[in-house]
């Protein structure tokens, strides 16, 4: 929606807004696909699914297979479920960011890169991994580099293996080094 929408707040809630009615005005017996014209242009539709108290919402245009993009939202929630252990409403808010790398793993860039939650979940495992190694890495060497040594080494994480990043620090600390006098 953001890429429809733009990143005017203003714009996007008004957006959001109004797809809320239309979802919310709709009988419980009816399509999960929704003409979108109105909202998002010409030859656009939203398809939704509606799980306890969470609505997903995907907007398409249509090119796109209405069935497919309803199978995608299954993939996505279902992904969710399997990293949260039951997906809810604070899971969402307090997790947004691996929520987008989710979503990153099954759709980039208006392209379907994968449709089987165990293969995004690994995807995910494994980002979740080098963000992790990468983080204490830097942490570590920061940590160091303020102290004044030198640093031969720094292991991070990438893809699926180690590599090892040569980094050679040229930081010298003056008060270690004695040209600097510490009274």
């Amino acid at each position: 929606m953001e890429e429809m929408v733009g990143e005017e707040p203003e714009t996007r809630d008004s957006v959001e807004a109004e797809v809320l009615i239309v979802l919310c005005s709709r009988a419980e017996n009816v399509s999960n696909f929704v003409e979108a014209d109105s909202i998002f242009g010409p030859d656009t539709r939203l398809v939704y699914k509606h799980y306890a108290t969470l609505y997903f919402v995907f907007v398409f245009d249509s090119s796109e297979n209405e069935l497919a993009m309803l199978d995608l939202i299954q993939v996505f929630v279902e992904t969710l479920d399997k990293c949260f252990k039951n997906v809810c409403e604070l899971d969402m808010v307090f997790n947004f960011s691996k929520m987008h790398i989710i979503l990153d793993e099954i759709i980039f860039g208006g392209q379907v890169l994968e449709t089987s939650s165990t293969e995004v979940m690994k995807a995910v495992e494994e980002i979740s991994k080098c963000s992790l190694s990468l983080s204490l890495s830097l942490s570590i060497y920061i940590y160091i580099f303020t102290l004044g040594y030198l640093i031969d080494s720094v292991s991070i994480c990438h893809n699926a293996g180690w590599r090892r990043l040569q980094m050679q620090s040229c930081f010298q600390n003056p008060f270690l080094d004695g040209k600097v006098d510490s009274r």
